[in-house]
């Protein structure tokens, strides 16, 4: 007679597998409902300034998340790999180093920027205020970023948590009055407050580390600087390859059509960040960074058409409700959210991919690199060439499609990579005689 199996509900096992790996569920859950209000407030602004304006909006988020990869060169993944390993007395230099490095060379590459301004804003296609607030977001985020992974890092998950909902909070607040009470449409003043509300988090963050500014390394500076070279060249990649889409739009568009184009794309995107973040990355990251990577790949290869399917119909159902909610500055067509829908299907397997090639260490981030280099002058042309000639459905068929050829990449080289190292794993090491 088989035994027989206790029931034991999914939330039970994603508690334990969080608990396992050190991270409390309920910090968990608020950070996830934290990063669901941000999302929220994006949609509130976009409601409110109109396609025009939220346009304006988005092109400053997208050159801000372009210029926050040089800024912080990856310190915060590697912020989330040493402070949990370092000794205690050694954690006060790291954070120290880290914080004081990142903020000059954030400040160095604003003044670089703004000195090349006539270049940049040329490149761009932006006017110098855009360009201006655009290097002021990614300061911000360059803060935020790094010393949420210093609380993170230190296991200060309530704290992180809390922090989080509360900026949130305010930030949702603080919009939602200047959009329902005086009524203000200015694109800028969200962009402000977006920035302070990174800057509220990176200033309250403080209480929860020490800096002592003598403790300051030039040599644990480079050293942390190499550990994160390899996540810098890949964030760099993947975010031109799928920001610099915006960009091309702002140039050959309307600034309306950024504005729709975002509905249509970039917010569906964030949706989709968040849960793989604080929803199934809690669960994913630790499993995958323990299981097999080639048994891994093949599971994902398997699974995907259905996440892709699940994805896609998700996608398409929400947009639908999201539309509704919007003004008629967003007009809502099936065949384009259908179409994004598609691109948001195989962006998520590109992203499942991304993260099993990343938690396998420099072997994956290797073949990842080597995947989107090869596929970055197809992709980027194709975005140009279809943005320039169809616009807002020319981005979101150039967004499909790019996914599409990563997905074929990343399988063609992990094929390559991991079945030489499996060859090479079987083969017996030689006998040596006595």
């Amino acid at each position: 007679m088989t035994p027989a199996r206790t029931a034991t509900s999914a939330p039970a096992r994603v508690a334990r597998l969080l608990a396992a790996q050190g991270r409390p569920v309920g910090p968990a859950l608020v950070n996830a409902f934290a990063s669901g209000i941000s999302a929220a407030t994006t949609l509130a602004v976009a409601w409110g300034l109109g396609a025009a304006a939220f346009g304006r909006f988005t092109v400053v988020l997208s050159i801000g998340l372009i210029v926050v990869v040089p800024m912080v060169m990856g310190l915060h993944f590697v912020m989330y790999q040493e402070l949990p390993r370092a000794e205690p007395a050694d954690r006060p230099a790291l954070v120290t180093t880290a914080l004081l490095s990142t903020l000059v060379l954030g400040i160095v590459l604003c003044v670089a920027g703004l000195t090349a301004a006539p270049v940049l804003t040329a490149v761009f296609g932006v006017d110098v205020p855009t360009l201006c607030f655009g290097l002021a977001l990614a300061l911000s985020l360059t803060a935020a970023y790094l010393t949420e992974s210093f609380l993170r890092g230190l296991g200060r998950y309530a704290l992180t948590a809390g922090l989080k909902l509360v900026v949130a909070v305010a930030y949702l607040g603080t919009s939602a009055y200047c959009l329902l009470v005086p009524g203000i449409g200015d694109a800028y003043l969200y962009l402000t407050c977006l920035i302070a509300s990174n800057v509220l988090f990176a200033v309250a963050a403080t209480a929860g580390f020490r800096v002592v500014p003598r403790l300051w390394s030039a040599a644990l500076a480079r050293t942390l600087y190499r550990h994160g070279a390899y996540l810098t060249a890949l964030t760099a990649l993947t975010t031109v390859l799928f920001g610099v889409d915006v960009i091309f739009l702002n140039h050959w568009a309307a600034q309306a059509d950024v504005g729709v184009y975002s509905i249509y794309n970039n917010f569906p995107k964030r949706l989709l960040g968040v849960l793989f973040t604080d929803g199934v990355g809690l669960v994913l990251l630790p499993t995958l960074a323990t299981m097999h990577k080639p048994t891994a790949l093949r599971r994902i290869g398997r699974l995907s058409p259905a996440v892709f399917a699940v994805t896609a119909l998700v996608s398409f159902a929400a947009s639908a409700v999201f539309f509704l909610l919007l003004r008629a500055d967003y007009p809502y067509s099936p065949g384009l959210m259908a179409l994004s829908a598609v691109g948001i299907g195989v962006h998520t397997v590109f992203n499942l991919y991304s993260l099993a090639l990343l938690m396998d260490g420099v072997r994956g981030a290797r073949a990842l690199i080597v995947a989107q280099v090869a596929g970055a002058p197809l992709v980027l042309g194709c975005q140009a060439a279809l943005i320039a000639w169809q616009g807002l459905a020319g981005g979101l068929w150039a967004f499909a499609l790019s996914n599409l050829v990563l997905v074929a990449l990343i399988v063609a080289v992990c094929r390559l990579t991991y079945s030489r190292a499996e060859t090479v794993d079987a083969c017996p090491a030689p006998e040596t005689s006595p």
